[in-house]
């Protein structure tokens, strides 16, 4: 069972840097610090867009419109971290 508890905090600290790097990128991308007519870029941008977007989305319908402000990513992450904080402090049921 410890493998258990050490796998989900594996996939949670992917989903974390996954959600990290979109956000980072996506700055990248609207400073024009990195451009998207780079192929290399491009399928970056688009499969994390691919990962994302449906997780993205069922947030999206929940939050109020903010504008041109996505509070999705933030909402996304700040749900990994309680998800992370959930399992450690229930890790004596994984022993």
């Amino acid at each position: 069972m410890v493998s258990l508890f050490q796998i989900l905090l594996m996939i949670l600290s992917v989903v974390q840097f996954v959600i990290l790097a979109h956000v980072i990128m996506s700055w990248l991308i609207n400073f024009q610090v990195l451009n998207l007519r780079q192929p290399l870029v491009y399928q970056i941008w688009s499969g994390l867009n691919r990962l994302l977007e449906p997780m993205y989305n069922q947030i999206r319908r929940v939050l109020p419109q903010m504008g041109g402000l996505d509070l999705a990513p933030l909402v996304a992450l700040l749900a990994v971290y309680a998800l992370r904080i959930i399992i450690v402090n229930n890790a004596a049921a994984f022993y």
